[in-house]
């Protein structure tokens, strides 16, 4: 499974790349907005740092607009992927900028219905929201199934990418899921990292190393002491 980093942090992402784990990012105007900036240095920034896929979502509500957005932000860099939100409109705007070779991310995506329509308009890659379905008491995991199970089934030529990641346990699942992609906060990654027992581990093994140096440089010193017979 692929991991994505779901940020707009330029110093998050660069953690993550140098980690050896980052395989994409995923960015959203919520996301933007903490961050700040022009956009598209933002992107283009990004886009250097890792030359897995970026999404670059669009904030037009119509189909003209959202092609308007999607290609600039196509020309931006190769890796761009035009993130489009689930709607009839959405749909008209994915089918079309596939027709123009753009790749796309079909997001806000909260059933298997609507992955499997954006599938076949041409979405290359479908998100499927699983902590805002938990949050109101629906399995979100569940969706995952449900597409990655379509996509090979019918050999669909896309990818499931589990969004709204909130949790390690959230990570797991998606896994086990068949999820091709994870995105997931820089706050979670780094959760997925540490295990008490590991980080007591790293402690204990220092401190015993330490503790046998200290021992091997007494008995190093006690030898090359004078004798007093």
């Amino acid at each position: 499974m692929k991991i994505f980093l779901d940020t707009a942090g330029i110093d998050e992402i660069r953690t993550a790349a140098r980690w050896g784990v980052l395989d994409g990012v995923t960015t959203n105007p919520s996301l933007f907005a903490k961050v700040g900036g022009s956009y598209d240095e933002v992107l283009k920034q990004i886009c250097e740092i890792t030359p897995g896929p970026v999404s670059a979502e669009v904030v037009a509500d119509d189909v003209e607009g959202m092609l308007r957005e999607g290609r600039h932000f196509a020309k931006l860099a190769p890796n761009i992927f035009v993130k489009v939100p689930m709607s009839e409109d959405g749909l008209e705007a994915i089918a079309r900028l596939a027709e123009e070779g753009i790749k796309t991310n079909c997001t806000l995506i909260f059933s298997a219905n609507q992955g499997l329509l954006a599938a076949k308009a041409g979405a290359s890659l479908l998100s499927p929201f699983v902590g805002r379905l938990d949050d109101i008491n629906q399995d979100g995991m569940e969706v995952v199934r449900e597409l990655v199970a379509m996509v090979d089934t019918y050999d669909l030529k896309t990818e499931v990418l589990a969004a709204s990641i909130r949790s390690p346990r959230h990570m797991t699942e998606a896994a086990l899921a068949g999820a091709h992609i994870a995105t997931v906060p820089l706050k979670v990654l780094t959760q997925m990292i540490h295990h008490p027992l590991t980080d007591k581990g790293i402690v204990q093994f220092r401190r015993d190393w330490e503790a046998a140096q200290a021992s091997a440089s007494s008995a190093t010193t006690a030898d090359k002491e004078p004798s007093n017979v």
